[in-house]
């Protein structure tokens, strides 16, 4: 039988697609037929979150535990089949899931049309100074 003993989060990261919980040393240990086996980051390191479908998207990613010199790896498949270990991702992201992805994206747009102006201003700057018009060059400058 596997029981989840401990999980915390190394740090979280966090794109408007996906919510990352990293793993590390000490911070996610399994009861396995009542041995305490703990988790060290050989293969898998993390969990990957699809945002919008609050669903793990890395199944096939496989984690290693170990105790002395016994080494178990299980996939994040049979991980999320367990009650326990659903339950505690669920309370570790879904303070993820209240940003609002609208607002990520509203940020890249803005950043995208920033850039955007900033090359058009670039462009004229170009065209004053090809026709040497120098109050719009000094107006154009003002504006970077």
């Amino acid at each position: 039988m596997v029981t989840v003993k401990l999980l915390k989060p190394y740090y979280i990261k966090m794109s408007a697609d996906y919510i990352r919980v990293i793993l590390a040393y000490q911070y996610f240990s399994l009861l396995i037929n009542n041995q305490v086996y703990h988790f060290i980051p050989v293969e898998g390191k993390e969990i990957r979150i699809n945002r919008k479908t609050k669903q793990v998207v890395n199944t096939e990613t496989k984690f290693a535990f170990q105790k002395g010199n016994d080494t178990i790896y299980i996939t994040m498949k049979k991980l999320t089949s367990l009650t326990d270990f659903m339950d505690q991702l669920t309370n570790i992201v879904e303070p993820y899931y209240t940003d609002d992805i609208s607002k990520l994206e509203d940020e890249k747009n803005k950043n995208i049309f920033n850039e955007i102006e900033r090359d058009n201003i670039l462009r004229l700057i170009d065209r004053a100074l090809d026709e040497k018009d120098q109050a719009s060059f000094n107006y154009l400058i003002e504006l970077l």
